[in-house]
């Protein structure tokens, strides 16, 4: 198996698994490849705060997943060791904000990943680094 059908097949499982992002935030999963993921989700009153902006904590939540997609595609289970993020610009109602998320360096147990948060302009809603940790195991059994 290639380590780009291994890398879609783990977020295949993943994302069934993930009711958190699936259902609670309403994302979905666009693409899972070795060390990129790209994930989507749509601006709706849920997703709102006191300023009738997207919540931070949402979009922090996209880049988050993303993450979690991005640096388990080499199916050995990954965690998140660290992460920052800076919000540029608010996310609005009826938004579509995508996040792509790229590894930057893997060495070791360890990488970092790079999210990028856009609306459906293109312009930057948010940047987001993570910093991963190798544990034991797999996402899923290989044939």
């Amino acid at each position: 198996m290639s380590e780009r059908d291994l890398a879609a097949r783990v977020g295949e499982a993943m994302f069934a698994n993930d009711r958190a992002s699936r259902e609670t935030m309403g994302m979905e999963l666009l693409a899972c490849e070795p060390g990129r993921a790209v994930m989507r989700m749509a601006i709706d009153e849920r997703h709102l705060n006191g300023h009738g902006i997207c919540h931070g904590g949402f979009i922090f939540t996209l880049a988050d997943s993303t993450f979690a997609f991005a640096c388990n595609s080499r199916n050995k289970s990954t965690v998140a060791a660290g992460c920052s993020i800076e919000f540029l610009k608010p996310g609005q109602p009826g938004d579509v904000l995508t996040c792509e998320g790229v590894e930057r360096v893997l060495q070791g147990r360890h990488g970092v990943y790079d999210m990028t948060v856009t609306n459906q302009r293109g312009e930057v809603v948010a940047v987001f680094r993570g910093k991963s940790a190798q544990i034991h195991g797999h996402v899923i059994q290989e044939p």
